[in-house]
């Protein structure tokens, strides 16, 4: 490219020529050559050379110093031959390129042609597209108008089919037997009369006009149809032992449907179904109820009377003044023994009166409680159930059950002021804890307010007879009581039974109020039992009467159960701080010059100075009446422990008490010794420690 732009140059006027010498050969630069030059300026140019040094042309010319005009011709001669030789190659070429040219016409021709089909092909295409536009709009047009007749003719023909009466449904409805094809024609109806009474429009067609009269024909004639079914199906209720849960359940579930339609159709017509199902279920249950409660009645066995109280001397009630109950049956008026089963057996069924009174069987009325409020509980529950699933309405059972309500209300009102058994009060407290917490698993609430109307009924009850016995012991007749006798009174062993029995009624419950009434009982027995105690003259038989009456009792507790509590825990402390009476009291009986010299004396050191020292002459009449008949006293204290105490267990405890504390006396008696002046000369008379202790196991033995 730079040879070929070495001509271009050359042509150009004279200034120009100098300015390219000057560019090329730096050596020959004459500024005076040409005038012309004034007008170029050749600042910068060495630079420029400088950095054309690498050009090849250049590197040429200035390395072989050749003058740009002479080199400049040579490129001249050179481009006109290379022109005269492409001239020659064109000439050569000439019938090729007509040829190119006429094929490149050929194919514009064709091209043109092209173009022109294509064209008519757009034009075409345009015309199609819209075809298919206004095709699409008129297709979606008909879609729409399909879809608003089928909407249409899916409305009017459901319209057609709720409103027309076939005759089949008419056959049914008026000659046809209420079954189960009749429980289905009458959900048609129902459909076809909710279907003319909801919409407005539906109201305002004529075709409706025409049908309506023909629709509460047959309204009318299934009310009185279906009414006259039901009465006839709850007159079957009242029939003598009839099962009513299985008719509920088997028969009337089957046609809830009709209360359903009469509800709906009939409100007049439901209402007195209604009525007449309350009125024969109200006095169905009751009479079987009032029958249930008179069979009962005669199982009954009476346990307590109003002189059935802890406190009351036993020879103040007899067998007359009990009337028709045995004697036998008084032991159960504070003991709760098996009676207790009862809580056992909550969920077991109610009893049937006539196989017990065949088996000439009677029981504590807490039995007859449980039994009737359990048949209750399934009654109810059972009544509740099927009123709910049956009607829907819930309220339909406490309007049913206001007759059987009063029943037991009756009868319960008849027994309890004339229950004076605080144990059985008790039970059936528990018995009503235990069935609200049967009817809470059941999820059935129906008994809740009678239930706790009968718990609150049955506290203040058993708080009056609980009264009535504490009063017993604080207004207790001292001198009608007391008997000359040291084994556990009658009224201890009463007050321990019964105190046994509530707390056992009361572990799971922990009833503060319960526990707060045993504890003012307890103050008041123990108040008593000290008065009782001092009625006899000597202090040791007033020890040994508190000591069997306090073990007494502990025994008591413990047998009722392992948690005494703090009623326990008192009684025996008492019996800790009187067992160590009753010990120093034996042996004084039996060691007193013993006891009193260690007492006194024992302690004393005789070195110490004092005014009337220990001396051997003291000692020695104690040691030798020991020696000569500690074992017959050790005897006799045997023979007195087993004739106090009635409690050979704790007659044990009391003798190895006694003689353990009299061993501690006389090992304090040796060691006096031992530091008496010629004390050694007693040696003789001394009795062993290993003797005594021998001695008192071979008594422990014989318990």
């Amino acid at each position: 490219m730079s040879e070929v732009a070495t001509p271009d140059v050359g042509e150009g006027n004279d200034g120009q020529r100098s300015f390219l010498e000057l560019g090329s050969y730096v050596a020959d630069l004459n500024v005076e050559d040409d005038a012309t030059s004034e007008g170029i300026s050749l600042e910068g140019l060495e630079e420029e050379l400088e950095e054309c040094k690498s050009d090849d042309v250049v590197a040429n010319i200035l390395m072989k110093g050749m003058k740009l005009r002479e080199y400049t011709k040579g490129v001249e001669n050179n481009l006109r031959q290379v022109e005269l030789d492409s001239i020659q190659d064109y000439i050569k070429e000439s019938d090729n390129l007509v040829s190119l040219h006429d094929q490149i016409r050929g194919c514009d021709i064709i091209l043109s042609q092209m173009e022109a089909l294509l064209s008519g092909f757009q034009t075409e295409i345009g015309s199609i597209s819209s075809d298919i536009k206004i095709l699409q709009e008129k297709s979606m047009d008909m879609g729409l108008k399909l879809k608003n007749r089928k909407v249409a003719q899916s409305k009017l023909s459901k319209f057609v089919e709720d409103i027309i009466v076939p005759p089949r449904m008419i056959d049914i409805i008026v000659d046809g037997e209420v079954n189960e094809e009749y429980m289905r024609t009458l959900e048609i109806l129902s459909k076809k009369l909710k279907f003319a009474e909801g919409d407005p429009i539906v109201k305002s067609s004529k075709a409706l006009k025409d049908v309506q009269p023909e629709l509460e024909k047959l309204r009318q004639k299934a009310v009185s149809k279906v009414f006259d079914f039901m009465v006839q199906k709850l007159y079957a209720l009242r029939k003598p032992k009839t099962n009513i849960q299985i008719l509920q359940q088997s028969v009337l579930l089957k046609y809830k449907f009709i209360i359903s339609f009469l509800k709906e159709h009939g409100k007049e017509v439901y209402l007195e179904v209604r009525a007449a199902y309350i009125d024969t279920m109200n006095k169905v249950l009751s009479a079987q109820f009032r029958a249930y409660i008179q069979a009962l009645e005669k199982l009954q066995l009476d346990i307590a009377t109003s002189s059935d109280l802890i406190g009351v001397e036993t020879r103040s009630s007899s067998l007359f003044s009990r009337g028709k109950e045995p004697l036998k049956n008084r032991s159960a008026v504070f003991a709760l023994g098996e009676r207790v089963n009862i809580l056992k057996e909550i969920e077991e069924p109610p009893l049937i009166p006539h196989i017990s009174e065949a088996s000439s069987k009677k029981y504590p009325y807490e039995v007859l409680f449980r039994s009737l409020h359990k048949l209750l509980l399934d009654t109810a529950s059972s009544e509740y159930l099927f009123c709910d699933n049956f009607s829907g309405e819930e309220s339909m059972f406490y309007d049913i059950f206001a007759g059987p309500f009063a029943v037991i209300d009756e009868h319960f009102n008849s027994i309890l002021p004339n229950s004076f058994d605080a144990i059985g009060l008790m039970l059936m407290i528990r018995i009503i804890h235990q069935h609200q917490l049967l009817m809470s698993r059941r999820g059935v609430p129906c008994l809740d307010s009678f239930l706790d109307k009968v718990n609150i009924a049955l506290w203040p009850r058993f708080k009056m007879v609980f009264d009535l016995h504490l009063n017993s012991l604080r207004n207790a007749n001292i001198r009608t009581l007391w008997e000359d006798d040291v084994h556990p009174h009658y009224v201890m062993r009463r007050y321990a039974e019964f105190t046994a029995s509530l707390i056992h009624l009361n572990v799971e419950y922990g009833d503060g109020q319960l526990e707060l009434n045993m504890e003012r009982l307890r103050m008041a027995v123990d108040d008593l039992l000290v008065k009782l105690a001092k009625k006899f003259k000597k202090e040791k038989q007033q020890t040994v009467f508190l000591i069997n009456n306090y073990d007494m009792t502990i025994t008591v507790l413990k047998e009722a159960g392992p948690d005494g509590g703090k009623i326990q825990q008192h009684f025996e402390d008492l019996l800790k701080n009187n067992t160590a009476i009753f010990v120093e009291e034996l042996l004084l009986e039996h060691f007193s010059d013993l006891i009193k010299f260690v007492k006194t004396r024992g302690s004393e050191d005789p070195s110490s100075g004092s005014e009337r020292p220990i001396t051997a002459a003291e000692v020695e009449p104690i040691v030798k009446d020991f020696a000569g008949r500690w074992k017959g006293a050790i005897e006799l204290m045997h023979n007195d422990v087993i004739t106090s105490f009635s409690n050979f267990l704790c007659g044990m405890d009391i003798l190895r008490a006694a003689l353990t504390q009299l061993l501690l006396y006389y090992t304090r008696l040796s060691d006096s010794i031992k530091r008496i002046a010629g004390g050694n000369a007693l040696n003789k008379d001394l009795v062993s420690i290993s003797s005594i202790m021998y001695e008192i196991r071979k008594f422990s033995r014989t318990f």
